[in-house]
Parts: structure tokens; C-alpha cells; sequence
């Protein structure tokens, strides 16, 4: 019998819990069993690459002007593509007046993270 190779994917709301499962994306929404929100669950190597870049950012890249989601796509490509840094428009000027409604919400969402770390 063939072993299957599973994934695993992790909570970002509560960034604790995770789950496995045999497919390969770069993430789902499902209720986390963890904290009960209806919450996006990431690709373990995506979430890795994220928060390697949090805790040391790329050199020449304006990284903490850039949004929660603009970071975690940045982080995909690298995981799960052959893409390079070089690959994305990640200047400063990049972020500079591009902030939406929802940018707004997904960076309030890092400081409560941050806050409750």
C-alpha cells in the first residue's frame, strides 16, 4: 500500500492549531477546531517563509510597509513556485498609496497578533 504524503496547514487566527490533509494548496478556510473562527488556514511552508521574513526581513526590500497579505503572497511564490525575491514589486514606492479598506483591516489584525504574542 502507497503512503500518502499529507500537508500540513496552520490557523492564522490563532496561529496554534493546525491540521493535515493529502491535497497541496496554498491554503483553505475552514473553523478552526483550535479557536472556533472560520479562519484561513496556510501552507506550513508558506507560513515558515513568512515568518522567517517577519523576524528577519530581506535585505533592499521595504518589507514592513508592505500589508499582512502582501507578505504572505510574496512568501507563496518563493514556497510553492521558483519565483525569487526579484521576482515581485516590493519597492517602498511599491506600498506607497496603494492601502485599502482591507489593507487597513488585515495590518489592525497584525497589531492585535503582535499584541497578544
Amino acid at each position: 500500500m502507497a503512503v500518502t504524503e499529507t500537508r500540513t496547514y496552520r490557523c492564522l487566527d490563532c496561529r496554534e492549531h493546525t491540521i493535515e490533509r493529502e491535497y497541496d494548496v496554498s491554503h483553505l478556510s475552514i473553523t478552526c477546531e483550535g479557536c472556533g473562527e472560520f479562519a484561513r488556514f496556510v501552507h506550513a511552508g508558506v507560513y515558515r517563509q513568512y515568518m522567517d521574513f517577519e523576524e528577519s526581513p530581506p535585505d533592499d526590500v521595504a518589507w514592513e510597509r508592505l500589508t499582512r497579505m502582501q507578505k504572505f503572497t510574496i512568501a507563496e511564490g518563493i514556497v510553492r513556485s521558483d519565483k525569487t525575491l526579484d521576482d515581485f514589486d516590493i519597492s517602498g514606492d511599491a506600498a506607497d498609496g496603494h492601502e485599502t479598506d482591507e489593507a487597513d483591516e488585515t495590518d489592525e489584525a497584525d497589531e492585535t497578533d503582535r499584541e497578544d504574542a
